[in-house]
C-alpha cells in the first residue's frame, strides 16, 4: 500500500516549521510497512500538472491531508483535483478544522471518502489495512465516512496513553533543506496535552486534558540529532513545556549532561513558571519563552477562562529578564466582551510590557470550528462576520462585539505593524549609514534572505533556470553564481545585488549546492537532510 500525505499552502507570514504532525503519522505508516510520500505544498509551488506527475509516478492507494481552519480551502482543493486526476485513490482528511467540522466537510464534498479525527496515528493504520482488504470501517475508532446514503460518525478514538511507543517522527520525508534555507525554526514536542479550558482554543479537545509525557532521555535523543542539522532553532512546540516542572527539569538536566549546546524556545503559561526553572531552562540553551496572555483586561480574563491574572503575567516578564530569557507576549484582539476600554487596557498593558523587556504582538480572534466561541456563540457577546475559512488566519478583523467594531480592532493591529514596518525600515537606514546595531541589521539581513530565497522557491526559478550548458567554461563559484543571477534576475521583486546575496548566503550554509552533469551546470536546493 502506498498513501500520499499532503501538507496544504499558507502563508509564510505565519512562520511555518515542518510538519510535525505529518511527520508523526508518516513514522506510524512506515513502521506498518506502508510506503510513504509527502507533498509540502508550504515549500514548492503547487499545480494541478505538478500533481497529475505525482500521482502517475507514486500511484498511491490513498492521499490525506490535513489541515488547520485558514488552510482547509487549500487542502479541499488539492483532494479535489485528485479524485478528478485518479478517481480510484481513496482520499481522507484530518486535522483540528474537519476533526470538529465533519457531517459539513462531508456534505459539502462528495469528492472526500473519508475524515478521520482526532489523534490519527493508530487510525490511520487501521484505516489503511480494511482499504486494502476492502473491508468496511466498522469498528474503527475515530472514523467519518459515507455508508448507505448516510454519514457514519463511529466512536471517539481513545487518546494513545503511552506516547513514547510512537516512532521518531519521518524527517526523512519532510524537505528539511528548503525550511532552513528560509530561516524556519524546527519544531518537536516532549508531551500531549492541556488541561486549561481556553474559550477560543481546541487545543485540550484535540489531544486531551492530561498532559502525556515522553521520557526526557528520548527527548534529548531527538534534541540531539535536531541539532545535527543546523537549524536558527529548535521550537518545543508543547502547549505547555513547563506544565510539570520535575519533567521540564529532567529535559534540561539531560541536556547539560551530555554537554549540548542548542539553541531552544519553548511556549508557557505565566502561572507555570519560576526563576528557578527558567535559569535551568537558559543553561540548558532555551533562548526565548512565549507567554498567551490574550488581553490586559482582568474581566476579558476571567470571560475566556484563561485562569491568569496581569500581576502574574508582569511577574513572568521580570522573572524572564532576570534569567536572561527573551519574553514573547501575544494578544488577541476581538475576544466574548471586547470594549472601547478593554482595548484601551491591552494596548496600555502591552506598552508597559514592552518597557519591561518583553516583545509582544497582536493576534485578531479567529472562532475555530470545535472552540467554545464559535460551536456556543449564543452565550458570547461576539458577532462572527464569515465563514470563509480562508479569512481564519488571525491577521484581520472577522468578528465584532456589541460595543467595537471590526474595523477598530484592524486598526489596533494595522498600528502594531506599521510601527514594525517603521522600525525595519529605520534599522535599513542605519546600514545604510553604517550605524545599525549589529544584531538588528542581521534580523533584516535574514529576513531580505528569507523573501528572496522564498520567491526562488515558489516560482520554480532554480527548477527551471538553474541548468545551462558549460561550454567549456570552467566550473567555480563565481562563474555559478553569476550565470544563475544572470537567468534569473528580473522574474523576482528583489534587486540582482539582493539575489546574488541570497544565492551566496544559501550556498554557504548548504542550503543550495550546483555540480556538473555532463556538460551541464546544475544547482539544486537541498531538499533532503537526512
Amino acid at each position: 500500500m502506498r498513501v500520499l500525505l499532503v501538507n496544504p499552502f499558507y502563508p509564510l507570514e505565519e512562520n511555518p516549521s515542518p510538519p510535525l504532525g505529518l511527520a508523526y503519522l508518516a513514522a506510524a505508516l512506515e513502521q506498518s510497512g506502508i510506503e510513504v510520500k509527502i507533498l509540502d505544498l508550504i515549500v514548492y509551488p503547487y499545480s494541478k500538472k505538478m500533481l497529475s506527475l505525482l500521482l502517475k509516478d507514486f500511484q498511491p492507494d490513498i492521499a490525506g491531508a490535513t489541515s488547520v481552519t485558514m488552510s482547509f480551502d487549500n487542502a479541499i482543493k488539492v483532494i479535489k483535483d485528485i479524485k478528478e486526476l485518479a478517481p480510484d485513490v481513496f482520499t481522507i482528511m484530518g486535522g483540528p478544522h474537519v476533526t470538529f467540522n465533519a457531517r459539513e466537510t462531508m456534505e459539502l464534498f462528495p469528492e472526500l471518502d473519508l475524515i478521520i479525527r482526532g489523534e490519527g496515528e493508530e487510525s490511520f493504520i487501521e484505516l489503511v489495512d480494511a482499504v486494502e482488504k476492502k473491508r468496511d470501517f466498522t469498528g474503527i475508532d475515530g472514523l467519518v465516512y459515507r455508508a448507505s446514503g448516510k454519514i457514519i460518525f463511529n466512536n471517539e478514538k481513545k487518546l494513545i496513553p503511552d506516547i513514547d511507543t510512537l516512532p521518531t517522527p519521518a524527517r526523512h520525508l519532510l524537505p528539511l533543506g528548503r525550511y532552513r534555507a528560509l530561516g524556519m525554526s524546527i519544531s518537536m514536542t516532549t508531551s500531549r496535552g492541556c488541561p486549561f479550558n481556553c474559550i477560543f482554543c481546541i487545543g485540550r479537545k484535540m489531544v486531551g486534558a492530561r498532559v502525556r509525557y515522553r521520557d526526557p532521555v528520548k527527548v534529548v535523543d531527538e534534541l540531539e540529532y535536531l541539532n545535527t542539522l543546523n537549524f536558527p532553532q529548535i521550537n518545543i512546540a508543547d502547549d505547555l513545556f513547563t506544565a510539570r516542572k520535575k519533567h521540564c527539569g529532567a529535559v534540561c538536566d539531560e541536556i547539560k549532561r551530555r554537554g549540548l549546546k542548542l539553541k531552544w524556545s519553548s511556549f508557557a503559561r505565566v502561572d507555570t513558571i519560576s526563576r528557578e526553572v527558567l535559569i535551568k531552562m537558559r543553561d540548558a540553551g532555551c533562548q526565548a519563552v512565549s507567554f498567551g496572555v490574550e488581553t490586559g483586561d482582568p474581566g476579558i480574563l476571567k470571560t475566556i477562562k484563561k485562569g491568569i491574572t496581569l500581576d502574574q503575567v508582569v511577574g513572568a516578564v521580570k522573572i524572564c529578564k532576570e534569567a536572561e530569557l527573551l519574553p514573547h507576549v501575544s494578544f488577541i484582539l476581538g475576544l466574548p466582551g471586547e470594549s472601547p476600554q478593554s482595548l484601551e487596557n491591552t494596548v496600555s498593558f502591552a506598552n508597559k510590557l514592552e518597557a519591561l523587556g518583553a516583545v509582544y504582538g497582536y493576534h485578531l480572534l479567529a472562532p475555530f470550528p470545535g472552540t467554545a466561541v464559535m460551536d456556543e456563540n449564543d452565550k458570547y457577546d461576539l458577532d462572527i462576520l464569515t465563514r470563509d475559512w480562508s479569512q481564519y488566519h488571525a491577521n484581520c478583523a472577522i468578528v465584532q462585539t456589541s460595543s467595537v467594531k471590526a474595523e477598530r480592532l484592524d486598526e489596533i493591529a494595522n498600528a502594531w505593524k506599521n510601527k514594525f514596518d517603521d522600525w525595519l525600515a529605520g534599522v535599513e537606514k542605519e546600514m545604510e549609514a553604517g550605524t545599525a546595531n549589529k544584531d538588528d541589521a542581521s534580523q533584516i539581513i535574514r529576513l531580505n534572505h528569507t523573501m528572496a530565497s522564498y520567491d526562488m522557491m515558489m516560482n520554480n526559478l532554480v527548477e527551471e533556470y538553474g541548468t545551462w550548458p558549460l561550454n567549456g567554461e570552467i566550473l567555480s563559484d563565481k562563474y555559478a553564481i553569476d550565470g544563475l543571477i544572470k537567468r534569473i534576475d528580473g522574474m523576482t521583486k528583489h534587486s540582482s545585488a539582493q539575489l546574488e546575496s541570497t544565492v551566496k548566503f544559501a550556498l554557504k550554509h548548504g542550503n543550495l549546492i550546483y555540480s556538473q552533469e555532463n556538460n551541464n551546470i546544475k544547482w539544486s536546493w537541498v531538499d533532503y537532510l537526512n
